[in-house]
């Protein structure tokens, strides 16, 4: 056989590998970003998942602790007006948002919420009869799992972007990022101070409104 024929098939075998071997690498570099994008998604259903069971508690708890009658009814009106805010962010619970802004708004509507609820928790110390109620106790404990599950997954959910996001800018998978419109998601961001309960001033020289003054000691 020609030696030029042989050089040719050598030649020609060389570049099917060569091209076989990019295309696989193409597969395995679009598959991974795909599978890194499902798990932040998965993610983000978490995270909605935990939310909403806060949301789903707050109407008993408020129902709860109306039955203390003296309990300030501004503090009340804050926990129903932050779930307001939330009920009307718009957001998809199945897809980690792209939009930053999105996001943001997202997670301010949330803070808002939270805040509200630890007012009420830190108030509601100084109503012993509504602390002493088997329903306001089981609500308190159920609220206080949620947030920690909510800490948890906003943890998970960021370390599954964090991943997707290295995945996505690293070379070669930059290239098929941008060709397949694979874009960063955006971080859950830690707000200075939010771990600080807020702080809540009491005058204890006189009762909560519509409660009996004690009597005067003789």
């Amino acid at each position: 056989m020609n030696k030029g024929v042989v050089g040719c098939l050598i030649a020609a075998a060389i570049g099917m590998v060569i091209v076989l071997v990019l295309g696989l690498g193409l597969v395995f570099s679009y598959n991974q970003m795909v599978s890194r994008n499902q798990e932040v998604d998965k993610q983000w259903a978490q995270v909605q998942n935990v939310y909403q069971r806060r949301y789903d508690l707050i109407p008993n708890l408020v129902a709860t602790v109306k039955g203390a009658a003296s309990f300030e009814k501004s503090t009340l009106e804050a926990v129903t007006n932050a779930r307001a805010s939330v009920g009307r962010v718009q957001i998809n619970p199945s897809t980690a948002p792209t939009n930053p802004q999105q996001l943001a708004e997202f997670e301010a509507a949330q803070r808002g919420l939270s805040g509200a609820l630890s007012r009420l928790l830190v108030v509601a110390e100084r109503y012993p009869d509504l602390k002493a109620t088997q329903n306001f106790r089981d609500l308190q404990v159920q609220l206080e799992g949620t947030e920690n599950r909510i800490s948890v997954e906003r943890g998970r959910f960021n370390d599954a972007v964090r991943s997707y996001n290295t995945t996505i800018k690293s070379f070669p998978d930059v290239l098929m990022a941008g060709l397949f419109g694979f874009q960063p998601k955006p971080y859950f961001q830690a707000v200075s101070g939010a771990a600080t309960p807020p702080k809540v001033e009491f005058d204890f020289s006189s009762p909560p409104a519509g409660a009996a003054a004690a009597p005067a000691q003789p």
